[in-house]
């Protein structure tokens, strides 16, 4: 727990704390500490992550793609021509790419992220891959509606939100997601969107504590960069990684437990940890095809068509305006 002698939540910050300082600040003072799973993708983070989607356990990518891979046509013919594709987080695009091969009529397509990075990235090589695709990239938040150009503000707009990203969200939050989406795909839009499907807890939570201990280091990075990026001090051999499934919530929760009565400073405010004390890092999130189709009803979405995979892993789901 947070010193009592120290700053309260109520508090403001200074002016020159990052948002990585204040969320950190404000999580660990919690009565259960937190991290936003948002942080995690550092240099190092988006590394270990890539390292993750290949791993045995891992199911989610690869099973996702090869859904896409086999029902592209299908999702792809009701893009009309002149439509454009809107793809939420883009990141590195790479499953973008397996649609937009079939969209040869498409106008354009508008990748979202937060990163400038990862969209130059991307936006460089389909436009090697894809020289007639006109890329329009646009650093954003997407969890605002977001403006589109000018000149595709009149286009019908399909939305693309793949990885089941919409899992690390509480289903309040995925339904209010979901409404925003409405509205920057609005009038008659469409929405393509990967979640993943509950399962036998088993198998989730070795997806999520391989034998390798990638996710493991995965997590474990978030305190190695409170270190260097805020002047912490945490014991980093005295906390472990923690995986574990939560069947009345229905989500994976990912946890660093810390092994033994410690205390850290993040700038400069010291903290109090339990042996055995928890800091929740992500929640991911896992739907029956019923349940997200409700929750997608009640964001005001149209669920219509859903791809899955022989062994019931992922899913595919098509959402529709009227």
């Amino acid at each position: 727990m947070l010193n009592p002698k120290l700053r309260s939540r109520g508090e403001s910050l200074p002016a020159d704390v990052s948002d990585f300082g204040q969320a950190v600040l404000e999580g660990f003072s919690k009565p259960r500490k937190t991290l936003p799973c948002r942080f995690f993708y550092d240099a190092r983070g988006s590394a270990l992550f890539e390292q993750i989607t290949e791993l045995p356990e891992y199911y989610p990518t690869r099973t996702e793609a090869a859904i896409l891979n086999a029902n592209a046509g299908q999702i792809a013919q009701d893009v009309p021509v002149g439509g454009i594709l809107v793809e939420f987080g883009s990141g590195s695009s790479l499953k973008t790419e397996i649609l937009l091969r079939k969209l040869e009529h498409l106008r354009a397509y508008v990748s979202i992220d937060v990163s400038e990075t990862a969209l130059r990235d991307a936006s460089e090589r389909l436009r090697r891959n894809l020289p007639r695709l006109d890329v329009r990239p646009i650093v954003g938040d997407f969890s605002h509606p977001i403006a589109l150009p000018g000149d595709l503000a009149g286009a019908h707009k399909t939305g693309f939100f793949p990885g089941s990203t919409i899992g690390n969200l509480t289903p309040n939050e995925a339904e209010r997601l979901l409404q925003v989406f409405r509205t920057s795909l609005a009038p008659r839009g469409r929405l393509i969107v990967g979640v993943d499907l509950k399962k036998d807890p088993r198998r989730l939570v070795l997806a999520y504590d391989d034998a390798a201990g990638v996710t493991a280091a995965f997590n474990l990075n978030l305190l190695t960069r409170i270190n260097r990026e805020l002047g912490g001090t945490i014991d980093l051999a005295s906390f472990c990684h923690e995986a574990i499934y939560n069947p009345r919530e229905g989500r994976i929760e990912m946890h660093l437990e810390s092994t033994r009565d410690q205390d850290a400073k993040v700038l400069g405010q010291l903290f109090r940890f339990r042996s055995g004390e928890r800091i929740h890092t992500e929640n991911s999130y896992k739907y029956s095809v019923r349940q997200f189709q409700q929750l997608a009803a009640s964001a005001g979405w149209t669920p219509r068509r859903v791809w899955t995979d022989a062994e019931n892993l992922f899913s595919v789901h098509e959402l529709v305006l009227a």
